[in-house]
């Protein structure tokens, strides 16, 4: 349910046709879920360089995200 409500918050904010999610936990002794805006399917692919942002952008996104 709150990965729903952040996931919806995140395609208002990032353009994208969906997003994606992934549940990953296999370099730590827990999992994470990832929420991926995506436009294709190889958007969710974990191998391709991450997108690079400043932390003025990060925290400008974040805001964006919160205040949806």
């Amino acid at each position: 349910v709150f990965a729903k409500e952040i996931a919806h918050k995140i395609k208002k904010v990032v353009p994208c046709i969906k997003i994606g999610i992934a549940v990953i936990g296999l370099e730590v002794p827990h999992a994470h879920m990832h929420l991926v805006p995506m436009n294709h399917v190889g958007d969710l692919s974990f191998t391709k360089e991450r997108v690079q942002l400043s932390q003025e952008e990060f925290t400008q996104l974040a805001e964006n995200i919160r205040n949806a």
